[in-house]
């Protein structure tokens, strides 16, 4: 069975949509749901629904489908750069593609659909190291850039991982469902899991500094850590949607989207600067700065933010 989390998640990669344009008319990048964003400085991507990779060579006022060999037609869930030139990308039924010249092409390097389940973050670790994880508490390890993978074990009972970051001083965090959140000081050697400040999934977690650290996740929940996770506080953000992704904003801070068109900006060390609404664009998946534009993503695909009041989210 699907498990809640799942189908919250992703839950617009199972919506019904528009049938697909044909071949030869314009590809349209408002009618692809969108899961993740990367920026790549000459080049943006973004992958969703049926295992959609787009990527933009003009900061997101254009888009073409990249070649993926074989396409399964699954979601994608999430992408990383290993360089400017290599990338990986994660999705259901523990889909793993790799491209080797900067996201234009994808050949897959892993699948499995005898249990159908997603895998829903992927995250360089430095040098060949890559880590994918997903639901039921899947954890993989590839230390040729995402040539092979492996299975790490954690003990946190099958709970689904949904979000990890980390740097170069080893200190790292993953979170997943039912408030979890586990912490590493030695480069994922060891994690130790930490006591429970909120009973339900995060969805994402960012470090801001050795010390600084942000989650975030369902009903629009967002903490803040300044001691590495020691404790952690409550910010009040003033409405009760789901919080899916986020990007970091030129000269410090943080953009938080989710549910409803959410807009949550903190500073630097994590503090609440605004939150706001986007109407009219549904649900937010995921965000990047591309110079001095925003781009979003989300149920509507992938659109340029940076009119009007939003130009101050890069500021």
């Amino acid at each position: 069975m699907v498990c809640l989390f799942v189908g919250l998640t992703i839950v617009f990669t199972f919506l019904p949509r528009p049938e697909a344009a044909p071949a030869a008319d314009p590809l349209r990048a408002d009618r692809v749901q969108v899961n993740a964003l990367l920026d790549l400085d000459t080049r943006v991507l973004a992958v969703g629904e049926r295992g959609s990779i787009l990527f933009s060579d003009d900061q997101g006022a254009s888009w073409q489908p990249a070649l993926v060999e074989p396409q399964r037609e699954v979601a994608l869930t999430a992408l990383v750069a290993l360089d400017r030139q290599r990338l990986l990308a994660v999705g259901h039924d523990g889909w793993i593609l790799r491209s080797d010249d900067a996201g234009q092409h994808w050949h897959e390097v892993r699948h499995d659909d005898q249990l159908g389940e997603p895998l829903l973050g992927v995250w360089a670790a430095g040098a060949e190291r890559v880590l994918a994880y997903g639901s039921f508490g899947k954890f993989y390890q590839s230390i040729d850039a995402g040539a092979t993978w492996q299975p790490l074990a954690l003990d946190i009972d099958s709970a689904h991982l949904n979000g990890m970051d980390g740097g170069d001083d080893g200190r790292r965090m993953l979170v997943g469902e039912q408030g979890l959140v586990l912490r590493s000081r030695d480069g994922g050697g060891q994690w130790q899991a930490l006591p429970a400040f909120y009973s339900g999934s995060l969805f994402g977690i960012v470090r801001l500094s050795g010390n600084d650290w942000v989650a975030y996740g369902m009903r629009g929940h967002v903490f803040v850590s300044h001691d590495f996770g020691e404790h952690w506080r409550q910010l009040e953000v003033g409405n009760a949607l789901p919080l899916y992704g986020h990007t970091r904003l030129p000269g410090g801070g943080l953009l938080i989207v989710g549910a409803g068109g959410s807009l949550v900006r903190l500073d630097g060390r994590g503090e609440l600067a605004s939150a706001t609404r986007l109407a009219g664009h549904g649900t937010l998946t995921s965000a990047v700065m591309v110079g001095s534009r925003l781009l979003l993503g989300g149920e509507q695909g992938v659109f340029d933010a940076s009119a009007g009041n939003l130009a101050t989210l890069g500021k």
